[in-house]
């Protein structure tokens, strides 16, 4: 994969999921609806398993991540923002130990129940894993100091609340590699380069210019 259509790729995947983060998990927030485990199954989830399909490249994920963690920091919504940016990396960390030992061409996951196990799987490690996380780092950046028996009080609920996000991961990841065939090499530059460019900044903008 050449290297400036990869980073192109991070940054218009990882933007979009920085954007369903703070616009869509916002309004469902405000809906009083499980914000979090819908959008770790839906979009977190989907975004990295589209993105290792279109580009067969291990490590892209945690970058992902990474720009959809800063992207995040200029759309807080919730308490500590910073901690759910941090939630986010850790997800995309998660993502990648789960399929590092995945093929690219994902020859293993070659039946509907193995395709649909994965996904509840993944779905539902890398939202107790982005959780955890923040439960950790938001009494630190508000100085309240982490002490571990008032995580421990919170393990049942967070392993509950994951539930939602596997089933839901159960649902899409079937519908995903449905998109298994698309290859990003057959899209040319100049249609290739202006369009992730384009959702990419307009993703960031959206995002700034909520932030008033």
């Amino acid at each position: 994969m050449e290297k400036r259509k990869l980073f192109a790729g991070i940054l218009v995947f990882g933007s979009l999921w920085g954007f369903s983060e703070c616009i869509i998990g916002s309004v469902l927030r405000n809906a009083g609806l499980p914000a979090g485990a819908i959008m770790t199954g839906v979009f977190a989830f989907s975004l990295m398993v589209i993105s290792r399909m279109f580009y067969k490249t291990r490590g892209m994920q945690f970058r992902m991540g990474l720009v959809a963690g800063a992207l995040r920091l200029f759309n807080p919504f919730g308490d500590c923002h910073i901690c759910s940016a941090i939630a986010i990396m850790a997800e995309g960390m998660m993502f990648e130990v789960l399929w590092q030992k995945i093929s690219l061409d994902f020859k293993e996951l070659n039946t509907l129940l193995i395709k649909s196990s994965m996904g509840i799987v993944t779905s539902y490690c890398i939202y107790v894993v982005g959780y955890v996380v923040t439960q950790i780092l938001t009494p630190v950046f508000s100085s309240a100091g982490f002490y571990i028996e008032n995580l421990i009080v919170f393990i049942p609920q967070i392993l509950a609340s994951g539930l939602l996000a596997a089933v839901i991961g159960g649902v899409m990841a079937p519908i995903m590699f449905l998109l298994k065939k698309f290859d990003v090499a057959i899209v040319r530059n100049r249609l290739y380069y202006p369009a992730t460019i384009g959702v990419s900044a307009l993703c960031w903008l959206i995002v700034i210019a909520n932030t008033n």
